[in-house]
């Protein structure tokens, strides 16, 4: 893809479909933005 790798293409799609999915059931939001919080948070610990 002309400067657009495959990787960031599938994140913005996850994005994308995570936000319409935390819009559409708020509960659901929550959950996902703990988890990403925690997987952030890992990843950086363990750099």
């Amino acid at each position: 893809m002309n400067g657009l790798d495959t990787r960031t293409a599938v994140l913005l799609l996850a994005g994308a479909g995570g936000t319409y999915i935390a819009f559409l059931h708020p509960a659901v939001g929550a959950a996902l933005l703990v988890g990403l919080a925690v997987v952030g948070l890992l990843h950086t610990l363990l750099r």
